[in-house]
């Protein structure tokens, strides 16, 4: 291993938390500060050009794919590295926040890989960034266990053989943390995360015959996918273990990298595995680069926008032709519901439709599917066990029959629903009531039984905000305007009240989820990102 660079990288005004001297080594820390003087710079230019290619999209209300690349989508002989062993099976994939308990009982759920999420499932608090880097090592050397306080219940790993896979989702390019700088400026989360993780579990995963293997969020262009390449190249040079040991999954969650998904898996070629396709944010960064392109992008209530949806059909269907062609795997989407231990006709119904959304992927060539809770573990199997059978995917399913048009993948107006005033307000329901639980430090969310995350919040917030600006009149004749929305969130936020009570009312942050919630929704400079915001008033 190369010595060490003197690091000025301090911890900043950040409570000391139980044994976080095994996470926070002078060895981790200066590692952390060399990826920060090294590519902080150039993640600052990326964001800066994010800026001009949203303007740019609004000048012109459009995207293409890029002539300058266009070699490499014609060039068929290229193609990303093998999938190592432990990564060639990604049938069910449980995605969720890095605690104790979820640590546990997601590597026993059964599925083939657990997406431990310090992104969208997890708020940033410093106790859950630190912590969460204590569970997964706890977990690869087998001292983690948990009891649970309140049923006395305990936790307890089953054997290696019989584990998920990890493959961890450090925070977006976007976000900084705050509670680590390095000459008084933070460090991102990104690299935060990532080289904790990295520089502690690389070598101690490859003795386990895995490997350091991560999904990275929010891409929205091949030069993204560049810089993380170029993280990884030096990251395994440094503790020196062998170049293409790092796998990366990249999340196809922007409507810019939709149009870039060949040029994502070339520039990570050497250390690319595959491509997620997910709704919530997809839809999200779909409103906030058109959100000025009038009627024709408008989107109806976000329940309303399956993945059968024409663009949602292009999109995916894209996906996984690009995916196979390059030998990548491709990964489908969320299934959020959450079982009810009361009411079994619920589960009846939810159960049904989550099995004919993964029969559709399993269908349409998809390699594997994300579930958000245990007991879904079994239906997403039985629906890809149907079609890949003993075969660990099925990447030779080239779908060569597939022909998306640029224009196809935002033809918003190809789907045959408008917003209505239930749509409204589901998301201000949604919107409140998960800002509040992030605010707690809880960033998986249980709302009306489904697992929500940050990405709910975000396509709640924009369509109301798109709504407002696009003047739109839903189905009982009301215009979206920004008294509506107050009048819906005053309504909202006196049955909260009424439904948990004045003290439990009192405890929570209700007042301040309800306003920040309004803050994003109705000012006319419309915020990047949900969590920016509500990061400044994150305590913790």
């Amino acid at each position: 291993m190369s010595a060490p660079a003197p690091s000025t990288l301090a911890i900043v005004d950040a409570e000391p938390l139980p044994r976080q001297e095994e996470v926070l080594t002078d060895a981790a820390l200066a590692f952390v500060a060399e990826l920060h003087r090294r590519f902080t710079p150039r993640r600052d230019e990326l964001l800066a050009r994010r800026a001009e290619r949203r303007a740019e999209i609004a000048r012109t209300s459009t995207l293409d794919f890029l002539p300058e690349t266009a070699a490499i989508r014609a060039d068929d002989s290229w193609k990303v590295a093998p999938a190592p062993a432990a990564l060639q099976d990604r049938r069910v994939e449980i995605t969720g926040p890095t605690d104790r308990k979820m640590t546990i009982n997601a590597l026993n759920s059964g599925a083939k890989v657990w997406l431990a999420d310090f992104e969208d499932a997890s708020a940033p608090t410093w106790e859950n960034v630190v912590l969460g880097q204590l569970n997964l090592a706890s977990a690869y050397t087998r001292t983690i266990d948990f009891t649970d306080e309140r049923t006395g219940k305990s936790y307890a790993l089953r054997p290696d053989a019989e584990l998920a896979t990890v493959v961890m989702r450090p925070r977006g390019w976007h976000l900084d943390e705050r509670h680590l700088q390095v000459d008084g400026r933070p460090v991102p989360g990104a690299l935060v995360d990532f080289g904790l993780y990295f520089f502690h579990n690389a070598q101690r995963l490859l003795d386990l015959g895995k490997g350091p293997y991560f999904y990275l969020p929010k891409t929205e262009s091949h030069l993204e996918a560049r810089l993380w390449n170029e993280v990884f190249v030096f990251a395994q040079d440094y503790v020196g273990i062998p170049q293409g040991t790092v796998r990366a999954t990249v999340l196809i969650e922007t409507i810019t990298a939709a149009y870039e998904m060949e040029e994502i898996l070339y520039e990570l070629r050497d250390h690319a595995s595959g491509l997620n396709a997910g709704r919530w944010d997809y839809l999200f960064s779909i409103v906030k680069n058109f959100r000025d392109g009038g009627a024709k992008f408008v989107l109806p209530d976000r329940n309303a926008v399956t993945m059968t949806a024409p663009f949602m059909r292009a999109y995916t269907e894209l996906l996984v032709r690009t995916c196979h062609k390059r030998g990548a795997h491709a990964i489908g989407g969320m299934a959020a519901f959450i079982p009810s231990r009361r009411d079994a006709e619920v589960n009846k119904v939810a159960f049904e439709k989550v099995r004919a959304d993964k029969d559709r992927e399993a269908g349409d060539g998809f390699d594997g599917s994300w579930v958000a809770h245990p007991d879904l573990v079994p239906i997403a199997m039985e629906s890809f066990d149907k079609v890949l059978g003993d075969k660990p995917n099925q990447k030779d399913r080239l779908r060569e029959d597939v022909d998306v048009k640029a224009a196809d993948l935002i033809a918003v107006d190809s789907l045959d629903a408008k917003p209505t005033y239930a749509g409204l307000v589901n998301a201000v329901q949604v919107g409140i009531r998960y800002i509040e639980a992030w605010l707690r430090g809880l960033g998986a969310v249980a709302i009306f039984n489904l697992m929500e995350d940050a990405a709910t919040a975000e396509i709640s917030r924009s369509q109301i905000w798109q709504w407002i600006n696009a003047e739109v009149v839903l189905d009982n004749g009301e215009q979206v305007t920004a008294d509506l929305a107050h009048k819906v969130a005053a309504e909202e936020l006196a049955n909260i009240r009424a439904e948990i009570g004045d003290e439990a009312f009192a405890a929570g942050n209700w007042q301040q989820a309800h306003d920040l919630l309004l803050t994003v929704s109705l000012d006319e400079d419309y915020a990047d990102f949900l969590t920016l915001p509500a990061y400044e008033q994150l305590k913790g």
